[in-house]
């Protein structure tokens, strides 16, 4: 039998309790978690070597082992735990690690990741808009122009060109390059470990979509199953919105027509009923983290950030909207200046925030299928997915 050096680190032992893992000491090894996880593989299932692993400190034993993302945190390890150890907070604290060690520039993370940086991740996008609004010269006392029907406009009021569509092209240019480098690095670390045995890595691409399209992974937890719906409605919001982006660019570069645009219009349609999934499903994202709190823990400061920012682009979306229709001109305003700086937030800090997950999640479940790791490939997984 080969021999393998082991190498504690304590220190990262202690930065792991330090990021959320506070219940890692109470873990005695008994192997419950494993047993009731119905995600885990067959063979070497999470989480238990994980939870050995993090107690040790051993860094490269977690942050090149794909497991820490194909765990979905859905609870069901932590509700069994007979020592009250919570595995999917402990893995959610070496989720953000990780996001950390990969995603760069790494001071963004830190800042992402503490919350005495919290005024100051907000302030940027404030300091910019505001900085756009003195260059009009609202300050100074410049009259804050109207539509071309006299009603009141966000687009009169800062130009998509250049004030908004240039600083948001660069901000998704910086948050796909930042993407990009850091999945790279993680792509490479995970293929230094592990024989590719599927060489047809577009179709393991096109099944990792299916499944996240479907919640298929969500779907197979059973002590927390409304967070499913919950992440459901988050998902499809952002697709709704996104596709309301793209038809507002199109209606914008290409035809040239000028918003704001008439309740009617499928832009309005499309954009109106996404905003309202992703308050209902941010909402119900909250109240199943207060439900479960005692037993699975509330969260992270790193995961509430996400969840504020979310929550702030719907609701000052929203704001935004009624009061441009009610012509309430200060009040809207603002409210769309607080909509621009969450916004803001979210595509700024996306590479290194809990968003990150969509990305080092999915890469991780495309690697989990290429070495046949994955538990869609046994055969009772697609029966029992059948089911649901």
């Amino acid at each position: 039998m080969a021999e393998e050096i082991v190498k504690p680190d304590l220190n990262f032992a202690r930065e792991i309790i330090k990021a959320g893992g506070d219940s890692l000491k109470k873990c005695y090894q008994c192997s419950t978690c494993t047993v009731v996880c119905n995600l885990a593989p067959d063979k070497s299932p999470f989480p238990r070597k994980e939870m050995l692993y993090a107690q040790w400190g051993i860094k490269e034993k977690l942050f090149k082992n794909p497991d820490i993302w194909l765990c979905h945190h859905c609870g069901d390890c932590t509700a069994y735990c007979p020592r009250g150890a919570k595995p999917g907070e402990v893995l959610g604290a070496v989720r953000k690690l990780m996001i950390q060690n990969y995603s760069p520039p790494k001071f963004l993370a830190k800042w992402v990741a503490d919350p005495k940086y919290l005024l100051l991740i907000f302030l940027i996008p404030l300091l910019l808009f505001f900085g756009e609004m003195a260059l009009l010269g609202y300050f100074s006392g410049t009259e804050i122009p109207r539509g071309e029907g006299g009603e009141m406009s966000y687009v009169a009021f800062l130009p998509a060109v250049p004030w908004i569509d240039i600083p948001f092209m660069a901000l998704a240019a910086f948050a796909l390059i930042c993407f990009y480098n850091g999945v790279k690095r993680y792509w490479l670390d995970l293929a230094s470990g592990a024989e590719l045995k599927r060489k047809d890595i577009y179709g393991c691409i096109w099944e990792t979509i299916k499944e996240i399209l479907l919640h298929r992974k969500f779907q197979l937890c059973t002590v927390n199953k409304s967070r499913s719906t919950a992440h459901i409605f988050v998902l499809y919001a952002f697709i709704g919105l996104a596709i309301t982006t793209g038809i507002a660019a199109f209606y914008e570069w290409i035809l040239r027509w000028e918003s704001p645009y008439p309740q009617t219009n499928i832009v309005k349609i499309i954009g109106n009923v996404s905003g309202i999934a992703l308050l209902i499903g941010i909402f119900l994202v909250m109240v199943n983290r207060a439900k479960n709190a005692p037993t699975q823990g509330i969260g992270s400061y790193f995961d509430w950030l996400l969840i504020t920012i979310i929550a702030g682009v719907g609701v000052t979306g929203f704001l935004a909207e009624l009061l441009r229709l009610a012509e309430i001109e200060i009040l809207g305003y603002a409210s769309y200046i607080a909509h621009l700086v969450f916004v803001f937030a979210l595509f700024a800090y996306a590479p290194h925030s809990k968003m990150a997950h969509m990305v080092y999640r999915a890469t991780a479940m495309v690697f989990a299928k290429a070495t046949l790791r994955d538990t869609s490939s046994r055969p009772e997984y697609y029966f029992e997915t059948q089911k649901l």
